[in-house]
This record gives C-alpha cells, sequence and structure tokens, in this order.
C-alpha cells in the first residue's frame, strides 16, 4: 500500500483523437478528489501521437495542453489510464498504424510493472500493443464480437465491471471507469479512503470487479413511463423505510391495483421482487464494506437478518 505522503504517484491519463469525455473525465475527477483528501498524486494528460498537444473529443470539446507521453518517466508505483474513443478509429489501419509508437511505449510501461488501464474501448489499444494474449480482460458488452473477432487470443469475462491481470486493469465503460479509480485508491490508500472518494462524488453504492456490468439498481428501467421510473427512484431512495403500495400510488396519481398491474407489465416484475433485488444488492455492497448485518438490516428496512439473509439467498439462486 502506498503512503498518503511518499513520493507522488503519477496518474497518466491518455488522450487519443475522438475520445469519449466521461471515459477520460470520470476516472481523473476520482484522482482529483484523492490529491484533495491528501493523496500524493500528480496527474497528466498525454497525447497519442506526439504531434498533437490538442485533441477533439467524440463530444466536440477540445483538450489541449497535452503532454508528449515520451517524457513520462515512470515506476512500478504510477499508472496509465487508457480511455474509450469512437470505434471507426479502432477499425482504421492508418490510424492503428500511427499509433504504433505510442504501443510500444506503452508495452515497455507494462513491463517495467506500471499500471495499464482501459475503460471501454481502451482495451482494443491495450490489444493492439499484445498486453492482452492470454490475459483475462472485460470491455463495453457492445463490441465484444469484434474485440473477440480481431484479438482471438485475449481471454474474455463476459458481465464484469472490469477485471484485473496483473498489473492490467480493463472496464467495461463509462462510469466503470469510475468504479475501478476507486478500486486503484483502495489498493494504494486502503478501503477507508477509497470510501471517503466514494462518497465525495456521490457514490453511495461502490461497485467491485465481482459485480455484473448491470446493477440491479439500472435493470428493469428501460422503458419510458415516467409514473413507473418515479415509483423506481422512490423504492431505491428509502430503502430503509417500508413504503406501502397504497402511498407509492398516491404519488403517481394511480389506484394499488393499477399500480400493482402496470408495474409488472412495464418492467416484468412485480414490485416486492424488484425491491428485493435493490436490497440484496444494497445488502451485498454494505457487508463488503464492512457493516455488520444488524446495520445492514436496518438500513434495508427489514425486521431481522434472517430476513436479510433469506433476501439475499435468493438474489444469489436467481443471478445463477
Amino acid at each position: 500500500m502506498v503512503s498518503l505522503s511518499e513520493k507522488p504517484v503519477q496518474a497518466v491519463f491518455v488522450i487519443p483523437p475522438r475520445v469519449h469525455l466521461l471515459d477520460i473525465t470520470g476516472p481523473a475527477h476520482v484522482f482529483y478528489e484523492a490529491t484533495d483528501y491528501g493523496a500524493n498524486l500528480k496527474l497528466h494528460f498525454c497525447n497519442i501521437h506526439t504531434h498533437e498537444n490538442s485533441i477533439q473529443s467524440s463530444s466536440s470539446l477540445f483538450l489541449s495542453n497535452l503532454v508528449d507521453y515520451n517524457d513520462l518517466e515512470l515506476t512500478p508505483n504510477d499508472l496509465v489510464f487508457v480511455p474509450g474513443l469512437e470505434s471507426s478509429l479502432l477499425m482504421d489501419d492508418e490510424f492503428l498504424a500511427s499509433s504504433r509508437a505510442f504501443q510500444y511505449w506503452l508495452k515497455r510501461q507494462h513491463d517495467k510493472g506500471v499500471k495499464i488501464c482501459s475503460v471501454c474501448t481502451g482495451a482494443f489499444i491495450l490489444a493492439e500493443a499484445g498486453l492482452l494474449d492470454n490475459k483475462e480482460y472485460t470491455t463495453h458488452w457492445k463490441f465484444i464480437d469484434r474485440f473477440q473477432s480481431r484479438f482471438p487470443k485475449a481471454l474474455l469475462q463476459k458481465n464484469r465491471l472490469f477485471v484485473k491481470a496483473g498489473n492490467i486493469y480493463t472496464s467495461a465503460g463509462v462510469s466503470s471507469g469510475i468504479d475501478l479509480s476507486l478500486y486503484l485508491l483502495e489498493e494504494m490508500f486502503g478501503s477507508g479512503f477509497a470510501v471517503k472518494i466514494a462518497k465525495e462524488i456521490v457514490v453511495y453504492t461502490r461497485r467491485t470487479e465481482h459485480d455484473p456490468q448491470l446493477s440491479a439498481f439500472m435493470q428493469y428501467r428501460n422503458h419510458i413511463d415516467e409514473r413507473i421510473h418515479t415509483v423506481q427512484d422512490l423504492l431505491a431512495q428509502s430503502l430503509d423505510k417500508k413504503l406501502s403500495i397504497g402511498y407509492l400510488a398516491e404519488q403517481v396519481f394511480m389506484s394499488p391495483r393499477n399500480l400493482t398491474r402496470l408495474f409488472r407489465k412495464t418492467t416484468q416484475t412485480s414490485i416486492g421482487d424488484y425491491l428485493n433485488k435493490l436490497r440484496a444488492e444494497r445488502s451485498a455492497q454494505m457487508l463488503a464494506d464492512g457493516y455488520t448485518m444488524q446495520a445492514v438490516t436496518q438500513s434495508c428496512g427489514l425486521k431481522s437478518t434472517n430476513q436479510l439473509r433469506s433476501i439475499m439467498k435468493s438474489a444469489t439462486i436467481v443471478s445463477r
């Protein structure tokens, strides 16, 4: 574990052309907040082509004053983040050839023991550099088939938020880069420090490398009925309270019977089952963070630890 006060840990954020902003700004902000809490970190933002010091993102926002990656001297305590970028570039032979020098540099850093991290389609750059041969990895679900076809030696781990393979860390995409960043802070500075940063950036449900890409808090939301979204929000935000069907129905100006019917029709699950899924995920996270069974039981609005165990057991059986 790294001391908060010893030699600075260098966190290098690579900015490729057409970078996905949240892939880079999410992790960068996590590390920025860590410095505010006393972590001795130094953040760098570098190019992928040595002649570029200004890059247009996929959202058209420009990022400038980038440093040349060749000017960075890294050690095994340091880390490099490679974010996702527009997929068309990853299939562009000209782009891949033009970034070959950066790929060689990336491999040299890996060989020195530097932590190499990717977010979303950034895994393609790692694979092009040969870093994922015979290594476990994950990437955005949308690009799995394309990735496997191009890099058959890489060992896909499906439905994982992020995967650690030695000093290589790959994450599924966008918000999972934040989860990975918190995990790295925990490795370097301890779980208590990572929890402080998670609270600072209002991430109250920390996800781990073993969690699925789709959280229970995000499932069953692929619909456009605002009334059901409102009920789902109320349930997720009030797990420590017992909200009656009557109360929920009043909030969306429906009868209890109509709400019960519409909720199942819209989400393909019942209100009770949905609530238990939320409770199971929240309780698993709290237990992993060191809370007692009694504290978790109260936080999830349950009457007893036996009831909590039953809900968690049912959720485990369903997930298998």
